[in-house]
């Protein structure tokens, strides 16, 4: 066994928040609500509940809505009404219990809202009002197809209703620092509302949230401002960004480094580098393939990053920290697959059974010198 922790199990400091290690578990959608109302269930409890009691350092909950239109799914959590915050400050003191830090992301769909859940029997596709969907907004008014194969309009936000969105993003900051969260991360990627009015290859608007770089990038930058000012000066704010759409057309790497630039001067503190999530992307899937990404903005924009993307392996993650590639690691479906990942990482590692981030009642499950 190795005297020191290996980098993986270095706590990591942003601004007055200290994370136990930096293996992270990214926002991952559950659509679990069964109630439709945007409350998380016993079922967000006992997911969430397991992860930090499985070692992981940040545990960053799903896309919540921060308005009902805002959903992807009549399913997804949500961070608009007193109810929805009660519920989530359980699930915070229960993370926190097991020694664990916990964020939640807060998100608007846009017009990849209204949608059935992709879960297994269940027909996808847009949902008309009459299935319990509504109306979708987005950067420009268009036409989509439910389900059924009825048109569906989508009303393109005017300068009033920007405005709305960004109140709500702040109204739900300010709800999730009630519900005890040490962090907030606003989701500005993946196709969702942000990116898509940041990307070129959906905003062809023509007034001041459209045209120029800086200008479809100002509704991004604008709700980070007002999530800044809002959350505790103490407590960090991370952003999720589709560091690329991976269409020559599309928004870009150079971009991303820009517009990163411009967040670390409002006072983000960290950006969740992912990749993709609008039309027409030519992706080339492999083990690591977004961490390239993290890389290039954290050394170009200096500002801390998390590498994301097909990230399973202790050493693969070990190595992206110690040749300073980012500064923590995502791991996704691997957390889904294995919520004690981290324990086992620990032990490949050659990290000590009482340097790693086991809970007293699991410590049993040590593993054994050979």
């Amino acid at each position: 066994m190795n005297d020191q922790p290996a980098l993986l199990f270095e706590p990591i400091t942003l601004r007055g928040l200290t994370v136990r290690n930096r293996a992270w578990v990214p926002p991952m959608c559950q659509f679990a609500v069964g109630a439709r109302n945007g409350v998380p269930q016993d079922w967000h409890t006992v997911h969430y509940g397991s992860l930090a009691v499985g070692g992981f350092g940040l545990v960053v909950c799903e896309f919540t809505a921060v308005s009902p239109e805002g959903r992807i799914t009549p399913y997804d959590t949500g961070l608009w009404n007193d109810e929805q915050q009660q519920a989530w400050s359980r699930i915070v003191d229960i993370v926190h219990a097991s020694g664990a830090s916990i964020g939640v992301q807060l998100a608007h769909a846009g017009d990849k809202a209204s949608t059935e859940r992709p879960w297994p029997g269940s027909r996808p596709g847009l949902l008309g009002v009459d299935e319990g969907g509504w109306a979708p907004v987005g950067v420009r008014n268009t036409m989509l197809t439910d389900r059924l194969g009825r048109g569906v309009p989508v009303h393109g936000l005017d300068e009033q209703e920007i405005a709305q969105v960004i109140d709500a993003f702040v109204a739900a900051t300010w709800r999730a620092e009630q519900a005890g969260f040490d962090t907030v991360e606003i989701h500005a990627a993946h196709g969702y509302l942000l990116h898509q009015f940041y990307s070129p290859l959906t905003n062809d608007r023509t007034d001041g949230w459209g045209g120029s770089r800086e200008k479809r990038a100002r509704l991004t930058l604008d709700v980070a401002r007002a999530v800044r000012a809002t959350f505790p000066a103490g407590k960090p704010v991370l952003l999720r960004l589709s560091a690329t759409d991976w269409n020559p057309r599309g928004w870009s790497a150079d971009d991303s480094v820009w517009l990163c630039r411009q967040l670390r001067e409002i006072g983000i503190d960290l950006v969740d580098a992912s990749t993709g999530g609008l039309p027409g992307a030519d992706i080339a899937v492999g083990p690591g393939y977004q961490v390239g990404f993290a890389e290039r903005i954290r050394r170009e924009a200096q500002i801390p990053t998390a590498a994301v993307g097909l990230i399973t392996d202790p050493r693969q993650a070990e190595e992206i920290l110690e040749q300073g590639r980012a500064d923590a690691v995502d791991l996704g479906r691997e957390a889904l697959r294995d919520t004690n990942w981290p324990l086992r990482a620990a032990h490949e590692l050659g990290v000590p059974n009482e340097r790693a981030p086991w809970a007293p009642p699991r410590q049993r499950g040590y593993w054994q010198a050979a």
